[in-house]
């Protein structure tokens, strides 16, 4: 079915003002949507602050290098009373002809690529709002407009925050221009874009499951859709069942909030076969019957962010409109404690017909992403499937917050996905996917079971488990991102007590988009 939301969210919101309330708060942003350019000079522009960059070999940046001559060599003052060093992620403020001026360290300058502008550009950003400064022009450091891009996803990236419940004042300052002075305009642009389609699934993952639930993803679904003149198709409960989904519905027995299978179809690259996304959708996770400790079971809220990494993915491409066709699936359900809800010890049968034994209820995301996987096998021919799922605690063990633990079946589609978090900056490391490995997740009762060998090798138990439904010879990286979705070091592009939008940035990096 082809489900419109438009009408169903009025009539929601006029019948239940509480809902009206909610609905407000979401759409509260609080990134900078657009970042302009100029070719002003710097005593020209009329920004509260204006950024420009040093290196490590106490060299400055073209612009750096005419205000130090204006200011009879104020900076170089500096540098030689050891004050400035050039590393990055420095800053020092001065004031010259009545401008308030940032010096950004830029680090080493043979090393300084599009992610050392990419963190330059946040730390303007981030810098300008701890100072209560609504506007900032900064610099191109960019040698070429290879780096423009990054630019603007740094301004936009740095300039998030999350203030949707914050009712203070205080609490409520944002960036509200950005300007690049001497730049392409159409990469800062499109920079912007990427970076509003981070912030755009940040969102969805720092609201609260009562917030982001399945609707909530489908109701974002549509306003893709609307945006980029995608298709849209929402199976419900009833519908997906029907079909043979038994995995989803299995997990989303023990909720009463509606589940959703979201399919978006963006067809603008002619006779060529589809690049599929699929991102779970798993909105709050109790752990159901194998019920997880009570200590930060809040954060189970981000246990959806695969699925806001593959819709931020199409926020993206809405904007850029490249020439491809990209599929998006997301299946979503929360995973409750109910009367209804599955148990360890069910056999549960996906959508390509083979049979489950479930272990543990709390392994549930593997299951709903099973009969994603099998659906887009089967009906879309796909050029390769890429999946991320907040999968498993193992892969933190592994990785850290450092980086995405990825596996697959396709050694060139995984050396596209290495190069692209290289240039991105998204780190990923890929597990084995032996025969030994994929023995963990052969059941006695069932074709497959859940969970692996008990401690041992648990991502890659789950990326087997995954691999039981590709379709045969379908290229397909898995992604573990539950180390990188939230919780890591605060950092001048990623903000403290935030979900990332990890992956986003690293999609269209491989897209080429």
């Amino acid at each position: 079915m082809h489900y419109e939301y438009s009408r169903e969210l009025e009539l929601v919101l006029i019948f239940n003002p509480f809902l009206l309330i909610n609905y407000l708060i979401r759409i509260k942003m609080a990134n900078i949507s657009k970042v302009t350019c100029s070719n002003d000079s710097w005593k020209e522009t009329d920004a509260g602050l204006i950024a420009v960059g040093v290196f490590k070999d106490k060299s400055f940046t073209p612009m750096a290098n005419e205000i130090n001559t204006s200011s009879n060599g104020v900076f170089t003052e500096a540098i030689d009373l050891g004050d400035i060093k050039g590393k990055t992620g420095e800053s020092h403020f001065f004031y010259v002809d009545g401008k308030r001026i940032l010096l950004i360290g830029l680090g080493i300058k043979e090393e300084f690529d599009s992610n050392a502008v990419r963190f330059a550009a946040g730390k303007v950003a981030r810098t300008a709002i701890r100072k209560k400064i609504d506007s900032v022009a900064i610099e191109c450091f960019c040698n070429n407009c290879e780096n423009c891009q990054a630019v603007g996803e740094g301004l936009v990236l740095g300039s998030y925050q999350f203030l949707n419940y914050k009712t203070g004042k205080d609490d409520n300052f944002k960036l509200k221009s950005a300007t690049v002075l001497g730049c392409e305009s159409s990469e800062i642009a499109k920079g912007a874009s990427i970076g509003n389609a981070v912030c755009f699934a940040r969102d969805l993952g720092n609201h609260p499951g009562n917030i982001t639930t399945p609707s909530r993803l489908a109701e974002a679904a549509k306003e893709i859709a609307d945006e980029g003149g995608m298709k849209l198709t929402v199976f419900n409960r009833d519908e997906f069942t029907e079909m043979g989904m038994g995995a989803l519905a299995g997990v989303a027995l023990g909720t009463d909030e509606p589940p959703k299978f979201i399919i978006l179809e963006y067809m603008n690259g002619g006779d060529e076969k589809p690049k599929v996304l699929v991102g779970k959708g798993l909105t709050f996770d109790a752990g159901g019957i194998s019920i997880k400790p009570a200590g930060k079971m809040d954060e189970m809220k981000y246990d959806m962010c695969g699925s806001a990494t593959v819709l931020g993915t199409m926020k993206a491409i809405a904007a850029i409109k490249p020439k491809m066709n990209i599929v998006c699936v997301v299946p979503s359900t929360e995973n409750l404690l109910g009367a209804k809800a599955y148990k360890p010890g069910d056999i549960l049968t996906a959508y390509n017909g083979k049979t489950i034994e479930v272990l543990n209820t709390d392994a549930e995301g593997r299951l709903i992403l099973a009969d994603a996987l099998s659906y887009v096998s089967k009906h879309y021919d796909p050029d390769f499937i890429l999946d991320f799922a907040t999968l498993t605690g193992a892969v933190l063990v592994t990785l850290g917050h450092i980086a995405a633990g990825v596996m697959g079946t396709d050694e060139s589609l995984m050396d596209k996905v290495k190069l692209a978090s290289k240039s991105s900056g998204e780190k990923v490391w890929e597990f084995p996917l032996w025969p030994e490995f994929c023995k963990q997740i052969k059941s006695d009762i069932a074709d497959v079971k859940n969970m692996g060998t008990p401690g041992q090798a648990g991502s890659i138990a789950g990326g087997a488990f995954l691999k039981e439904f590709v379709g045969k010879d379908v290229p397909w990286v898995h992604f573990d991102i539950a180390g990188t979705a939230w919780g890591g070091k605060t950092t001048s592009l990623d903000p403290k007590g935030s979900a990332t939008g990890w992956g986003v940035r690293l999609v269209l990096d491989m897209l080429n988009a």
